[in-house]
C-alpha cells in the first residue's frame, strides 16, 4: 500500500485531495497543491516525460545480435508479474512483462546453450509461484526446460539472494541477467551484491528511439500508456536510490 501511495496516479490524487481539503483554511497552499497535482498528472502522462524518465535508467546496452557474446555459465530470468485467471489459458499464466523477458531469455539460450534459472514467488496463498508459470511457459511456448526454479523471492533483492543460494553452491557465478532495460541498473546492483559476476542482458528498450528536441506534437499529448511508463520509471528511480544506499 505504501508503494502505491508513492506512485502515480494515486500519489497525484492524494496530493490534489489534500489541496482541496486545505483550501478553506489555507487557500493559497491548497490551490498550489491542486495545481501541482494537475501539472504533474499532465507531465507524467506525456510520452516526452515518460520516455526521458525511462531512458535515463537504460545504462546497459543490448548484447550484440550476432556472434561474439561475452560468455557466462547460466541465464537468470527475473519475473515481472502474472496474468491471473486467464480465460483463454484456463488459469494463471505469465504477465506481458514476464513474457517479454522469457522471450529474450529463450533467444539467449538458443544462442549460447546455457541453462536457465527462473525466479519469482507466489502472489498469495494458493497461487502458483510466478517462477513455475515461467517454467511452464518456457516448456509449452518455447520448447525449453528451465534447469532451476526459484520460488521464494518477492522482489529483485530477494531474486538475487535466492538465486545465489541455488547457483553459487553449483559453482555458477557468472550469469546472463535478463530483465527490462529500465530495470537492469537496480538488478545488477542486487545480483553483484549477492556474489555474482553479471553480464547484463537487457530487453525491451525505450531508448532505441531517443527523443530529439523539440519532438513531435504527439510527445506532448497525455496518454494512459505514458502514465504507466512514468509509474515504472518513478518506481525504478526510487528503488535505485535505495539500492545505491544499501549496496553502493
Amino acid at each position: 500500500m505504501f508503494k502505491l501511495l508513492l506512485l502515480p496516479p494515486l500519489s497525484l490524487i492524494v496530493l490534489m485531495a489534500a489541496g482541496l481539503l486545505l483550501r478553506r483554511r489555507l487557500p493559497r497552499t491548497g490551490t498550489a497543491l491542486v495545481i501541482a497535482g494537475l501539472v504533474l498528472l499532465y507531465a507524467l502522462s506525456t510520452p516526452l516525460v515518460a520516455g526521458l524518465a525511462l531512458q535515463g535508467l537504460e545504462a546497459y546496452p543490448a548484447l550484440e545480435a550476432g556472434d561474439g557474446l561475452p560468455d557466462a555459465q547460466a541465464i537468470v530470468i527475473l519475473a515481472a508479474g502474472r496474468y491471473s485467471d486467464s480465460p483463454e489459458y484456463g488459469g494463471d499464466t505469465v504477465g506481458p512483462l514476464t513474457l517479454t523477458r522469457l522471450r529474450y531469455g529463450a533467444t539467449l539460450h538458443r544462442r549460447t546453450g546455457r541453462p536457465i534459472l527462473v525466479t519469482g514467488r507466489a502472489g498469495g496463498p494458493g497461487d502458483a509461484a510466478v517462477a513455475d508459470l515461467m517454467a511452464d511457459c518456457l516448456r509449452r511456448d518455447f520448447g525449453l526446460e528451465a534447469r532451476w526454479i526459484e520460488r521464494e523471492s518477492a522482489n529483485t533483492a530477494g531474486n538475487a539472494r535466492s538465486s545465489a543460494g541455488i547457483l553459487l553452491p553449483a559453482e555458477v557465478r557468472r550469469i546472463y541477467l535478463v530483465t527490462h532495460a529500465w530495470h537492469m541498473r537496480r538488478a545488477v546492483l542486487a545480483f553483484e551484491a549477492a556474489g555474482f559476476e553479471v553480464v547484463p542482458a537487457p530487453t525491451a528498450f525505450t531508448s532505441h528511439h531517443p527523443f530529439v528536441w523539440p519532438g513531435v506534437p504527439g510527445d506532448y499529448l497525455p496518454r494512459a500508456q505514458a502514465l504507466a511508463g512514468s509509474a515504472y520509471a518513478i518506481h525504478e528511480w526510487l528503488g535505485l536510490v535505495w539500492y545505491e544506499l544499501r549496496y553502493g
